[in-house]
């Protein structure tokens, strides 16, 4: 038996809390192209959302700021959420504003899937300092940021600036996952520089080696891991796929890098998610009080988990499969 956890929510409101933009997500029922596909099966999706709905399975209390239209997509998406137990007090339904949704294809070669997104001057993508609300940050131990919500829009860049800001100001701690997303920026080389400028900001940091590569100009793991220590990040976790992670830092009074193995994978149906996955496995272990080879462990399993089902969040285990694993 894994041993018991702390109550880590003992001592604030949130366990966790995450700013950012939730879609519907579309999924085709069949492969092949996209445009010849004939049935889709609804689902949520959004990069902070999935690792919510992550966190809040494994019994964290967290909260989840936003802006949606007052549409059914917006209905539907705040109904999942609030089903799964987050915390949706700071998410504002605007009739002025749309929901952003997109496609996703299927395949069947373990491939990644072909996306289109339709999240142009979404609601979310309005949102602003003036949306970071100072009082409820303070209220959680802990922040999880991600590029993609950086990314949506100049405004929601400066959001994400000042929650980080905030955060550390309060003493919280923060993890950041730069999810790439090339579409969003106006060029690679904005890209990296506010990616990397939100990630000298967080405590812990994820990204995939292919990430790490590009943002950092490094080609190993190790490499990547010293760019974002000297930097000021704590712990530097780096995502090998298959092949586990590397871990370079220090964490609930414990230094160390080392090497963690993957999990073995069946079949892959679809690898959107993993990455989120991954960070509810480690923000959930840490949080807790447990090792970084623990937490690392725990976020390569949940990351197979989640590349062997359709959607983003249904290979997302619930506190008891957790512990069934042992994990």
């Amino acid at each position: 038996m894994p041993p018991v956890e702390a109550d880590i929510s003992a001592t604030r409101p949130y366990d966790v809390v995450t700013f950012g933009e939730a879609m519907l997500l579309l999924v085709a029922d069949q492969p092949g192209p996209l445009e010849q596909a004939q049935a889709f099966h609804k689902r949520t999706a959004g990069a902070e959302t999935n690792v919510a709905i992550g966190l809040a399975r494994l019994g964290l209390k967290v909260g989840w700021a936003s802006r949606l239209g007052a549409d059914s997509m917006a209905r539907y998406l705040l109904a999942e959420l609030q089903r799964e137990g987050i915390d949706c007090a700071k998410v504002v339904c605007d009739a002025a504003q749309r929901t952003g949704f997109q496609f996703k294809g299927r395949v069947t070669d373990g491939s990644d899937p072909p996306v289109e997104y339709h999240r142009a001057g979404s609601a979310a993508s309005h949102m602003g300092p003036a949306d970071v609300d100072e009082a409820w940050l303070r209220a959680a131990r802990h922040l999880h940021a991600t590029g993609v919500f950086a990314a949506l829009s100049a405004s929601s860049l400066q959001a994400a600036c000042k929650s980080m800001d905030v955060m550390r100001t309060a003493g919280g701690s923060i993890s950041f996952d730069p999810n790439l997303r090339p579409t969003l920026w106006s060029s690679p080389e904005q890209m990296r520089h506010w990616i990397n400028h939100l990630a000298a900001r967080a405590d812990w940091v994820l990204p995939g080696l292919e990430e790490g590569r590009f943002l950092t100009g490094e080609t190993t793991p190790e490499g990547v891991a010293r760019f974002y220590r000297q930097a000021g990040a704590r712990l530097v976790v780096v995502k090998l796929g298959a092949e586990g992670a590397y871990f370079d830092g220090e964490i609930n009074d414990a230094v160390g890098s080392g090497h963690v193995a993957g999990f073995p994978v069946v079949e892959v149906v679809d690898t959107v998610g993993a990455g989120d996955g991954f960070a509810v496995g480690v923000i959930s272990a840490l949080l807790a009080g447990r090792s970084v080879p623990e937490a690392v462990r725990r976020g390569a399993w949940i990351g197979a988990r989640a590349v062997q089902v359709l959607g983003d969040t249904e290979g997302l285990p619930t506190r008891a499969e957790l512990e069934a694993a042992g994990l």
